[in-house]
């Protein structure tokens, strides 16, 4: 079967009854016969709220210790979500990004992904499994957690994208696709049914923030088309490719 990778983010996971719309959501993709690996971002805020708890704690904490601490929101919502699926009766399976295999350098809070040793996750996928991955984290050479920076779980599924070949990578956010402008600013913009690679750069650099840089950099490197839709309606969003 074809893979394809999809990524969730947090206001798309914000709740138990929004995991199980996500899981519903998965199973009818899979339905249509893709292997599926799910990137997931911690639930709602909860990655602001553990800062804050950890500058309760200490005004400057440990870089290491903030990745050991930031690193449990993609957790709790992986395995959420897998317990969903599994109980609609779809084998699923969570892993960590060190379980996944994606080994970063030693930057601890601004990690880079060095390559990514996917083994365990196409063992899984052959077995018949859907396998969820949390974003924006991953292991350092030298054994540590590390985290990719903010809207690094974006990152985390194009580069699993890219390490697996899949047929394209799809994002399900708060918005429903690319638009001409931004349309909190501009009413008459239109929502745009797909575009370059380089437009969508060109709106990240104006400050939207509907792509991390790196991922639209990444997969256009490598020619992965993306795919922008709202988790909240069925809504057709926007293709974002090379050639339109």
């Amino acid at each position: 079967m074809s893979l394809i990778v999809q990524k969730y983010g947090g206001k798309s996971l914000a709740t138990t009854e929004l995991i199980r719309d996500v899981a519903q959501r998965i199973v009818e993709r899979r339905k249509e016969g893709f292997d599926l690996v799910v990137v997931v971002s911690a639930m709602g805020d909860s990655t602001n709220r553990l800062l804050a708890l950890a500058h309760e704690i200490s005004p400057h904490p440990s870089q290491r210790e903030l990745d050991m601490l930031l690193s449990a929101g993609e957790r709790i919502s992986m395995s959420l979500l897998s317990m969903a699926l599994n109980e609609m009766g779809q084998a699923s399976i969570s892993f960590t990004g060190s379980q996944s295999g994606i080994v970063t350098d030693s930057a601890h809070n601004n990690a880079k992904i060095l390559e990514i040793r996917a083994d365990r996750i196409r063992k899984e996928l052959e077995s018949g499994r859907i396998v969820i991955v949390a974003g924006f984290q991953g292991v350092s050479l030298d054994r540590e957690i590390t985290t990719l920076g903010r809207g690094g779980s974006d990152v985390t599924a194009v580069a699993l994208a890219v390490a697996l070949g899949a047929l394209r990578c799809e994002f399900y956010k708060d918005v429903d696709g690319i638009y001409t402008e931004d349309p909190k600013v501009n009413s008459s913009a239109k929502k745009m049914e797909s575009c370059h690679y380089e437009e969508v750069m060109t709106l990240v650099k104006k400050g939207a923030k509907v792509f991390h840089p790196t991922a639209i950099e990444l997969a256009q490197k490598h020619s992965i088309p993306l795919y922008l839709s709202s988790s909240f309606d069925s809504e057709p969003g926007t293709t974002i490719k090379s050639h339109v």
